[in-house]
């Protein structure tokens, strides 16, 4: 294996030794540097941003679906505001892809796509919109919804967009599902300005060279399951790129929905330290629920690297009756969670029993009683974070009983919480 990998470094640097640049681009990039003016000139003002080419020359080695190649990149001009972390770095290397390809929207506001940067993970369109009467900050003129092209449907994941001072100029970046690396042709579909009270549906076609997307680093399946309390975790795969790195894998977790913080207890730590995990998304369908989690790049030279289920949905029996009472300055301990009775109140709507929780905590199976009757929940309602008299935040809200008679107590069956697993997958990188 070894010997193979060092066979192809060295046809690579051959190939290397062959590439000239094209014939008069020397002096044509010398006469556009030469032309530059000596600051760029800064966001927001007019004349906007002046494009001065830069060339790197980028050697990609690769067993992925994008071939290996020699390419000159561009780095995409008056967008440095909009970038952070790592695209910016990248856009910095001359990573992208120069497009620079025009449309009028319905409204005359003109539509640039400036470039896209392409990898196995994501696709990101660069884009300007300009219009000499006035944009609106609200989005109404323009939104993106997906990517058609050869074996491609993405849709938009996300974007971010910066207009100037006097409101005539937005750049912005769109984030969309990475794209096949058969197509050639690719077709951005968006709503346009509203036209007679409704939206107006417009297209975009450009070229797209899949030879300058960005190299896989890793690419392999994982394929280990992680016990939680109501199911379980697979981790199939980890792709990561020069843009982020994603694992992908299933679960079958009956009580995944029941607390608001899902995913983000899961870490990816190389090298021994955390890598920032940058979202993550899951959808259910008839095969079950699939999810992915996406983090920043990974280390250029990476040694170790770890799964590590920190924390995730777990549950705790209780099947405990506590006191209701809302005079007490002590909480109620549910295992190792607190849970404070604030207020119990006999409305015309039924009995209101006002309660703190840590925000991970969900109550399961609950109802009151007294000696006579027993009421289970209806519904809850008026949730809020409040600071409580010790200082700590909490999430309260109020329980709603439909009955009149006046509880002494309230049962509790379990409750579904963020839980503590520290559960390890190593992922081999030799």
């Amino acid at each position: 294996m070894n010997n193979n990998v060092e066979q192809r470094l060295v046809d690579e640097k051959r190939n290397l030794e062959s590439i000239t640049a094209p014939e008069g681009l020397e002096m044509r990039l010398r006469n556009a540097l030469d032309s530059a003016p000596p600051k760029r000139i800064k966001r927001k003002s007019s004349p906007l941003w002046k494009i001065a080419a830069v060339i790197i020359l980028v050697i990609v080695v690769s067993g992925n679906s994008y071939n290996a190649f020699a390419y000159y990149g561009k780095k995409l001009f008056g967008f440095d505001e909009v970038l952070e972390g790592t695209l910016q770095q990248l856009n910095e290397q001359g990573m992208g892809q120069s497009i620079d390809k025009k449309t009028t929207l319905a409204d005359g506001t003109e539509l640039t796509i400036n470039g896209i940067m392409a990898d196995a993970n994501q696709f990101i369109v660069y884009y300007t919109l300009n219009n000499p009467k006035g944009l609106e900050e609200t989005g109404d003129h323009f939104s993106p919804s997906k990517i058609e092209g050869f074996l491609t449907n993405s849709n938009i994941r996300s974007g971010v967009s910066l207009i100037n001072d006097e409101h005539t100029e937005i750049k912005g970046t769109m984030t969309f599902d990475s794209v096949s690396p058969f197509s050639k042709k690719l077709t951005l579909h968006y709503w346009g300005p509203p036209q007679k009270g409704q939206m107006s549906e417009g297209s975009i076609t450009f070229s797209y060279n899949p030879n300058q997307a960005m190299v896989t680093q890793i690419k392999q399946s994982i394929n280990k399951k992680v016990k939680a309390d109501k199911g379980s975790i697979t981790f199939k795969s980890i792709t990561a790129t020069p843009t982020m790195t994603v694992i992908k894998g299933s679960m079958n977790v009956e009580n995944f929905d029941r607390i608001r913080l899902g995913l983000e207890g899961i870490q990816l730590i190389a090298n021994g330290k955390p890598v920032e995990i940058l979202g993550s998304s899951n959808k259910t369908s008839l095969g079950g629920r699939s999810f992915d989690i996406r983090y920043d790049t990974l280390p250029k030279e990476l040694h170790s690297l770890q799964l590590v289920v920190k924390e995730f949905v777990g549950y705790q029996k209780l099947e405990e009756k506590y006191p209701l009472n809302a005079d007490s300055n002590e909480p109620i301990l549910l295992g190792d969670k607190e849970l404070w009775i604030k207020d119990v109140t006999k409305t015309a709507q039924g009995i209101e029993v006002t309660i703190a929780t840590d925000e991970d905590v969900m109550l399961d199976g609950v109802s009151i009683e007294n000696a006579d009757e027993n009421t289970a929940l209806k519904t809850t309602i008026n949730q809020k974070e409040s600071e409580q008299t010790n200082g700590k935040l909490m999430k309260e809200r109020t329980l709603l009983f439909d009955t009149q008679t006046k509880p002494e107590s309230i049962l509790i069956e379990g409750i579904h919480y963020m839980k503590e697993y520290n559960k390890v997958i190593e992922i081999p990188v030799d």
